[in-house]
């Protein structure tokens, strides 16, 4: 009798960056690279991890989902999984679906840090003066001695606290799904905003975006922060109202820096461009130098888990 012996096929994972590119990466892996060209490098339907393009936009995220039948993971590089949401209902039960925490805190803290002192400082006149030749000096406002509110007191929220805490702030308050104490200090629920707001003279979002979140900064959200308040927004645009941010803004009574918008990108023409006191960034919170070197960590070590079969990091939720 002679016997037969069967290879199993090696799992197929879909990489937004070339295999070669990234140390650690674990051997009995068939590696494919995918960064949302037209044409997909192999099967979808033999992809056992699915390594998500990286700021493509949720059509070009979700494409090849339907077709992704044996898909194991879904790994996002960003922080939120909303751009892939959509098409999480076609994939079988059981997939998990990871977020990149870990990979954008630093980016995006500093990015919420600069827009906070430049907004505060005045920095978009400074640059309209200097077009203008003019000399514009006078008295701004500083972030020492002011109360700042913390809504979304996750991974990147505490990354933020880890910033303000040289700037002498007079208190830094957090808000988050669910109520803990910290070392810091204690973390207030989404319950508490009505009493945290009129307090605040900074108010940053960083926020996931999902049902309770959207719209959360909306007309009684930003009615009840006080006059002269500065709204950050690093979360993500439909966490804040657009309509009602510009009723704010065109009364003179809030101020904004906003590096996500609603809609986004924004267009040509759209009233918030040219909104009083707003400084608006392109959703550049996590796309620095600091990108790359954590999502390759990432990859590394959540495909060597992988292929350990060991439990997966960053798990947001499984479907089915």
């Amino acid at each position: 009798m002679t016997s037969t012996t069967h290879s199993v096929p090696a799992p197929e994972v879909w990489l937004p960056l070339p295999a070669e590119d990234i140390d650690g990466l674990p051997e009995g892996l068939t590696y494919h690279f995918w960064d949302g060209a037209e044409d997909f490098p192999a099967d979808p339907a033999d992809c056992a991890y699915y390594v998500v393009p990286y700021m493509k936009g949720p059509p070009i995220a979700v494409r090849p989902l339907p077709e992704m039948r044996r898909v194991q993971v879904v790994q996002t590089l960003s922080a939120g999984i909303d751009h892939v949401e959509p098409g999480l209902g076609r994939l079988p039960a059981g997939v998990r679906v990871c977020n990149a925490k870990g990979v954008h805190e630093a980016s995006t803290a500093e990015l919420a840090l600069a827009l906070t002192l430049a907004s505060l400082r005045g920095f978009p006149g400074f640059v309209h003066g200097q077009d203008e030749e003019e000399w514009r000096s006078g008295f701004y406002p500083a972030l020492a001695d002011k109360s700042v509110l913390i809504v979304g007191y996750g991974s990147i929220g505490s990354a933020i606290e880890d910033r303000l805490a040289p700037f002498e702030c007079a208190r830094v308050a957090r808000v988050a799904r669910s109520a803990r104490t910290t070392a810091r200090g204690p973390v207030h629920t989404l319950d508490d905003l009505p009493a945290l707001l009129p307090e605040a003279d900074v108010v940053i979002l960083s926020t996931p975006l999902n049902p309770s979140t959207q719209g959360l900064a909306g007309a009684d959200f930003l009615a009840a922060m006080r006059d002269g308040a500065l709204l950050v927004n690093v979360a993500r645009g439909p966490v804040v109202d657009t309509g009602a941010l510009l009723s704010e803004l065109e009364s003179g009574r809030l101020r904004a820096a906003l590096d996500v918008t609603d809609p986004e990108p924004l267009p040509s023409g759209h009233p918030l461009w040219h909104a009083p006191n707003v400084l608006i960034t392109p959703h550049v919170g996590g796309s620095t130098s600091a990108f790359l070197p954590r999502a390759q960590r990432l990859i590394a070590g959540q495909l060597t888990r992988f292929a350990a079969g060991q439990p997966l990091e960053n798990v947001v939720c499984t479907t089915g």
